[in-house]
């Protein structure tokens, strides 16, 4: 299939044995949306250093030197992400969390959907929205 061809075949991307992940769920989830700058960064860099259990032992001091931002940056970088529930932390700990599906809101009863708190696809969403109407 013309267009999926790796651009530079030879580099092609091999899992290493201590390979950690960036879940796609991450995106199509919903989950980044709205994110800082400085919470995203400290995101990835999360993920690419935790062990298997998403922890990671990295200080203040290491964090701010590798991504290049000042302790107040890397504050409310992570307190944005412990209130998203991507991470959890405790001094000197962070755990990246394993991504729990996002939570919409109740539909309007204009929807006909009944209120809950059960996830919805974004699929759903657009559809009720597209039957209720622009308001």
């Amino acid at each position: 299939m013309r267009g999926r061809e790796p651009i530079l075949p030879q580099r092609r991307r091999h899992i290493p044995p201590q390979f950690s992940w960036v879940d796609h769920r991450l995106v199509r989830d919903g989950h980044i949306q709205g994110r800082s700058t400085a919470s995203l960064a400290l995101y990835l860099f999360l993920v690419a250093v935790a062990d298997v259990d998403g922890l990671s032992w990295y200080s203040d001091s290491g964090l701010c030197r590798y991504l290049s931002m000042s302790g107040s940056e890397l504050e409310c970088g992570r307190n944005e992400l412990q209130r998203a529930e991507l991470i959890a932390y405790r001094k000197p700990l962070y755990q990246v969390l394993d991504l729990a599906p996002v939570q919409i809101p109740a539909q309007r009863p204009h929807s006909g959907r009944l209120h809950t708190t059960e996830p919805v696809s974004v699929g759903q969403v657009l559809q009720d929205l597209m039957a209720g109407g622009a308001r």
